[in-house]
């Protein structure tokens, strides 16, 4: 039987040396899918506080889409999941909100 928690650690990047390029690109896109969601986030304040024009607003609603169309690819490129990016940070729980 596993140890309690140990669930969580195998969730983390592990560093074995034969997957440290898997885990180098699982790092790399966590970041990105984190920026690509403040992004989100910002661009979605923006749009609510009337900042944007009709024009900007389909400009970024779909440079957006893209992004996240060429996040999906990656992962599949690489054999993961959106899922597999959120890392878990243990007692301060999962670093990416959950997606909508």
């Amino acid at each position: 039987m596993a140890p309690p928690g140990s669930r969580h650690l195998d969730q983390r990047v592990r560093t074995d040396p034969d997957t440290v390029e898997r885990d180098l690109i699982k790092l790399v896109l966590t970041i990105v899918e984190l920026l690509r969601q403040l992004m989100e986030r910002t661009a979605l304040h923006r749009v609510d506080a009337g900042d944007l024009d009709g024009d900007q607003e389909e400009r970024i609603g779909m440079t957006l889409m893209i992004l996240e169309e060429r996040m999906e690819e990656l992962c599949d490129r690489y054999g993961l999941t959106m899922d597999d990016l959120n890392l878990d940070l243990g007692p301060l729980g999962s670093l990416l909100p959950p997606r909508s």
